[in-house]
């Protein structure tokens, strides 16, 4: 009788966590469902009797839902049917017009409540908190608050206003939540003095006949500036010479080599053989941080399709995967950068020489394809790098926090179900833009950074969110949690202690694997 209430409860309930819904995370802000679906008064969605009903398992959950971290294909194909024309700006004068309206009704005092905890900083945990009846639970940092099936609600007028908050994840809707130019989130001036004094180091390591790759790395670790950035990852990534005196050389031959891949292969797009490579790499370019402008524009997208198919037909063991398209956005943004001083989220890349254009192409190709040199077992047949890496970190937090990892087996989450997604994007779903690439100039700096290290990442990245998760007393509460942390106004700061809680995991564990192993 309880597995068929089970089976019941998720087939009358078609809004499942990771089902075909789109999911919302530091760089897509929430929709707000009324927008999406509206009921007549008295048939609202009723959640006081979930409680009963004991959390579906993982296979049930499997086979009612698409991979974790997909966007609904049936709206996207839609959209990708036409090219976004170039005046195409996704949500952006609503989301305007939208954050306009809450600095309106802030300035007359009717602004949301939720909008202080949304901007205290993660870990001030005792910053006017929030506790349901009997179960002191906290609801900080704008985060998640109980299932309403936890509370006796006794009228409806207090029932609609927690299913509002409840729907969907509280988070303020503003525009161009991953701005990539505010690198520090935390207000802290443009330029003090250390970090002066960091940048003429990094110009005068770069500057030395063959620059010392060690000692750029143990600087890179904390963050490269954004000045030397560019040339920095080149280096670190292996697409340069040490040798200064080479490197126009390499980089010379190098563009010519992808544009000679480029005559040669990108008109086979549309052989019977590739096109579903080609189609899926279509559909999945406009799904690329789709609240950036940068990203909408046709002339970029039209990069993407190019790097993302040439890397495919030379990597045939794993061809493309849905993904990797992410994985192109660092490289791109920074090799940018070294062009625009302005805002680079809205600069129109059209503007730009079209030998420039050329050579940020190329350069974003070579580097993404040295990145994934040494993550391909991720993307390869039944993808086992991911499997791995899952296992890896389950073992790893049952030893550091062994009450989460309980908490996930009472509830029966299996860590694949939110895992693989941070694995498979390298937590770029997860972690604004901005904060992506503070993460990857320690990856690039770190010894097999983005294939070692990424897991101790992962790990500090969880245990991050400890109070929120043992807050969750649901599958479907914690899987939303999971796949929706509110990142959004993270900036260096918190990105710098979540790497430096990794550095200490690695350095009692990495060699030590007997630690966590069972």
């Amino acid at each position: 009788m309880a597995t068929d209430n089970r089976i019941n409860f998720w087939r009358r309930n078609t809004k499942v966590p990771g089902s075909v819904q789109p999911v919302y995370g530091a760089q897509h802000p929430p929709l707000d469902p009324r927008l999406r679906r509206t009921y007549p008064k008295d048939t609202k969605p009723k959640f006081n009797n979930l409680k009963s009903k004991k959390a579906c398992s993982f296979h049930e959950f499997a086979c009612s839902t698409n991979d974790a971290w997909d966007i609904d294909d049936e709206e996207d194909e839609n959209f990708c049917g036409t090219p976004f024309s170039a005046s195409f700006t996704p949500s952006g004068q609503d989301l305007t017009s939208s954050v306009h309206n809450q600095q309106l009704r802030h300035q007359t005092g009717e602004t949301e409540n939720v909008l202080p905890h949304i901007l205290t900083p993660p870990g001030d945990e005792d910053h006017n908190p929030q506790k349901d009846d009997g179960s002191g639970c906290e609801r900080v940092n704008g985060k998640f608050v109980k299932s309403s099936s936890d509370a006796d609600l006794n009228t409806s007028s207090v029932r609609s206003s927690l299913q509002k908050q409840q729907s969907l994840p509280v988070r303020p809707i503003i525009p161009l939540v991953a701005r990539i130019s505010d690198q520090n989130a935390s207000g802290a001036p443009p330029m003090t003095v250390r970090e002066k004094s960091r940048l003429d180091k990094f110009k005068q390591l770069l500057a030395s006949p063959n620059t010392d790759l060690e000692e750029l790395r143990k600087h890179s670790w904390s963050g490269i500036p954004r000045e030397v950035r560019p040339i920095t990852w080149r280096l670190l990534s292996g697409y340069l010479p040490a040798n200064k005196e080479r490197r126009e050389l390499v980089l010379k031959r190098k563009r010519e080599e992808y544009f000679g891949f480029i005559e040669q292969y990108y008109h086979s797009r549309t052989d019977e053989h590739y096109k579903d490579t080609y189609r899926q790499i279509h559909i999945d370019i406009p799904r690329t941080n789709p609240l950036i402008p940068l990203f909408q524009q046709p002339a970029v997208q039209e990069v993407f399709e190019r790097i993302l198919f040439i890397w495919a037909i030379r990597h045939p063991a794993s061809g493309y995967v849905q993904g990797i398209n992410d994985l192109v956005t660092p490289f791109f943004v920074v090799f940018l950068s070294e062009f625009v001083m302005e805002d680079v989220e809205n600069f129109d890349v059209a503007a730009l020489p079209l030998e420039t254009q050329r050579n940020i192409e190329a350069d974003s190709f070579w580097c993404m394809s040295k990145l994934l040199d040494g993550i391909q077992d991720n993307y390869t047949f039944a993808q086992p790098g991911i499997q791995n890496k899952v296992k890896a970190l389950e073992e790893l937090v049952s030893r550091i926090d062994v009450d989460i990892h309980n908490h996930f087996k009472k509830y029966e989450v299996e860590y694949l179900q939110f895992a693989f997604r941070w694995m498979n994007n390298l937590l770029m779903r997860e972690l604004p833009l901005r904060c992506t690439i503070r993460l990857w100039d320690t990856y690039q700096a770190e010894a097999e950074g983005f294939s070692h290290f990424h897991l101790y990442v992962c790990a500090a990245f969880l245990i991050e969110w400890r109070k929120e998760i043992l807050c969750m007393v649901d599958f479907q509460s914690l899987l939303m949690l999971l796949q929706n942390l509110p990142t959004i106004h993270w900036g260096n700061e918190e990105v710098g202690l979540l790497l430096a809680e990794a550095y200490r995991l690695k350095y009692m564990f990495a060699d030590a694997p007997n630690h966590y192993k069972r």
